[in-house]
């Protein structure tokens, strides 16, 4: 399990970002992103949360298509090491409002999360967002995110555009009408 208790080096680790409505980035517009790890000086790293390939382990084949991953959704991470599998397990505590996250692990760990937590979480993301030293820093004073404790709302099926729009409401209401602009505005 991911520790997330050092403020100074994990500043936004553990926390979401939400795209501004006017994230001119394609890769990111309407995103969701749970970091994972941050630091001002290496940089940070975490997940597209909200981009669902609607798709399961088992269905891509290989070595999960019998496993007990099989059924495990998989979700468009982020542009970077786009091929890569990254494994996520977390548990909302609604009573204590904490979650527990393990980020990064195998699939053999995610096999074993599963038999130990039956009520645990477990997500396949293929890739990953990055950003180098102090880029991150740069985007949030440019207002191109909005930064949110993570959120029971991740666990209250609300999936896709509508997650971020709903997290984007709860930080700033203002911009209901943004959030409804279609991408092609001939289209309103």
């Amino acid at each position: 399990m991911r520790e997330l208790n050092n403020p100074k080096s994990n500043k936004y680790s553990g926390l979401l970002l939400a795209a501004h409505p006017g994230m001119g980035d394609p890769r990111f517009t309407k995103t969701v992103i749970l970091v994972s790890t941050h630091s001002k000086e290496a940089g940070a790293m975490g997940v597209v949360i909200n981009r669902p390939l609607n798709k399961t382990l088992g269905q891509i084949g290989g070595k999960f298509v019998y496993s007990p991953l099989a059924k495990i959704p998989i979700y468009q991470g982020g542009p970077v090491a786009a091929k890569q599998l990254i494994f996520t397990a977390w548990q909302w505590n609604k009573g204590q409002g904490v979650f527990k996250l393990h980020f990064g692990i195998n699939h053999l760990k995610a096999q074993e999360i599963i038999k130990q937590y039956p009520d645990m979480e477990i997500r396949c993301f293929m890739g990953h967002a990055g950003w180098n030293g102090g880029q991150l820093e740069s985007e949030l004073k440019q207002n191109a995110w909005f930064v949110s404790p993570f959120s029971d709302k991740v666990f209250s099926g609300i999936k896709g555009d509508a997650l971020w729009k709903s997290i984007v409401f709860s930080i700033t209401p203002e911009l209901r009408l943004l959030t409804d602009v279609p991408k092609d505005p001939s289209n309103n």
